[in-house]
């Protein structure tokens, strides 16, 4: 005879109770949006900075003729195109899980978030829909002009996509010019709801974010090239302009960075006291590293740095103590680990960016940015860490938010959907195989791309399915002329 505890499937069956037991719906609901977000995430974080490279070598190409740019267009092209379409993908899942998991939040919010989102979809979406097919293949079958004004308008489009997203999301984590009427949040100014406090520095902060990341994604790639001795001038070209971008941005996303935390965080003191890291208000230092204890209200490990708290940099005392979690009612308090850690990613992330980009600038000034092996396989390993660090910015403003998705207005727990948690469960599990997948495959993708190589893309090879306009770099120049010139 069997028992239940031996009958097949039923280990799974105690499994997913187990599982249920566990995680609330809340929870649930949470880690579902979570993974679903932070996978749509992944994409901008490459395909906004790649679309804004896109038009720039376009018009590179179109002013000087060089085919090198045009070469650089058509390789980088293809990985902006696999890149977007997933992202578009991903992010329609998002807004039917608003409806779906967060009911609550989206009939009470829906006056406010329903017509920014709909603003993005009317503008943004409608203009990227308007122009990607002539990015995608009006290379060699459209004029220059065309061509190059349908690459600006994508860029143009992504730019407006993220500004309508941050609107939305900045409004959640300092609202303003709303009315509560009837349980539900209705706008009573448009201007101060858009222009919320943290909007006007979340929105660049996170554009320059983008950019920066989209740039360190090149210049890895490019340096892969660098390290394999292959497609030297497009792999030079490459690095040159992307570590150029990030040189630039750089130092002006430390200023928006500081400005972002000098803005939101005396609004939400809770996100503040958990991204230092700090039970009490007595510390005067900065935590490098630790590990929260929730429920003794401790860090089990701790390191930091005397006298180095965000309280020096507005008196530069080490008197003045940081805030900490005991100012914060315990209902009101996020849960300390992934804020201090999301912050912490996003912050060395920065650090090591910030590091690449000063040693290539020295490298470049001292003429060794082509002879300096080391450093190019150094570069080729920072591909990933601006959309690491983008990540963990997120995941520090999402949770530091918590409990609350409206902050001080809506708690999360009560926005959530009445549903069945083995249902949840399911499709929690099914959304991150789903992903899991399908970044596999776009990883796949970007190597077997690489392994190919952007040869094929020079405009010197004859791509028959192209007409010969396609190997035309400037009015007067012929395709064979361009064959038999240097790339560079």
């Amino acid at each position: 005879m069997t028992t239940d505890s031996t009958r097949p499937g039923t280990g799974n069956r105690h499994h997913v109770q187990f599982l249920e037991a566990t995680l609330s719906l809340l929870d649930l609901s949470r880690w579902q949006f979570a993974i679903t977000v932070m996978f749509h995430m992944t994409f901008p974080a490459i395909t906004v900075g790649l679309s804004i490279l896109l038009s720039a070598l376009y018009g590179m190409h179109w002013k000087t003729g060089k085919p090198v740019y045009l070469q650089m267009f058509r390789f980088w092209r293809r990985i902006f195109a696999v890149g977007f379409a997933i992202g578009v993908v991903a992010g329609i899942v998002i807004t039917f899980e608003m409806g779906l998991n967060w009911g609550v939040y989206a009939a009470q919010t829906g006056p406010i978030i329903a017509p920014i989102i709909g603003m993005e979809v009317v503008t943004a979406f409608f203009v990227e829909a308007g122009f990607i097919g002539i990015l995608l293949y009006g290379d060699g079958r459209v004029r220059h002009a065309t061509m190059f004004a349908a690459t600006v308008a994508v860029a143009i489009g992504t730019i407006m996509s993220s500004s309508w997203i941050i609107a939305a999301n900045s409004w959640m984590q300092t609202p303003a010019g709303y009315a509560v009427q009837n349980g539900r949040f209705v706008p009573t100014n448009w201007v101060d709801t858009i222009f919320n406090p943290s909007f006007v520095w979340r929105w660049p902060h996170m554009v320059v974010a983008v950019l920066i990341s989209a740039a360190f994604f090149v210049a890895g790639i490019g340096a892969y090239y660098l390290v394999k001795g292959r497609a030297l001038p497009f792999a030079r070209r490459s690095v040159s302009i992307a570590l150029g971008v990030a040189a630039m941005l750089l130092p002006v996303q430390v200023f928006l960075g500081d400005s972002v935390a000098n803005h939101e965080f005396p609004l939400q003191a809770s996100k503040a006291a958990a991204a230092e890291g700090n039970w009490n208000s007595q510390n005067t230092g900065w935590v490098v590293f630790a590990i929260p204890d929730e429920q003794a209200r401790r860090n089990i490990a701790e390191v930091s740095i005397p006298c180095l708290g965000s309280a020096f940099y507005r008196d530069l005392t080490c008197t003045t103590a940081t805030p900490g979690q005991d100012l914060i009612a315990e209902a009101d308090r996020p849960s300390m680990a992934p804020v201090f850690w999301g912050f912490r990613i996003m912050y060395f992330g920065a650090v090591l960016m910030f590091g690449t980009a000063f040693y290539a600038t020295i490298l470049r000034f001292r003429r060794k940015l082509w002879t300096s092996r080391r450093f190019h396989r150094f570069l080729l390993w920072t591909t990933p860490v601006g959309i690491i660090a983008i990540l963990g910015g997120w995941v520090t403003a999402e949770t530091g938010r918590q409990p609350w998705v409206v902050f001080g207005q809506l708690r999360t727990s009560a926005a959530v959907s009445q549903l069945a948690p083995g249902e949840v469960l399911f499709s929690v599990w099914g959304f991150s195989l789903l992903y899991l997948v399908m970044l596999v495959a776009y990883l796949a993708y970007i190597v077997r791309a690489m392994r190919i190589g952007p040869e094929r893309d020079h405009p010197g090879r004859a791509d028959r399915r192209q007409p010969a306009a396609d190997l035309v770099a400037a009015p007067g120049v012929a395709g064979s002329d361009l064959a038999s010139r240097e790339m560079s």
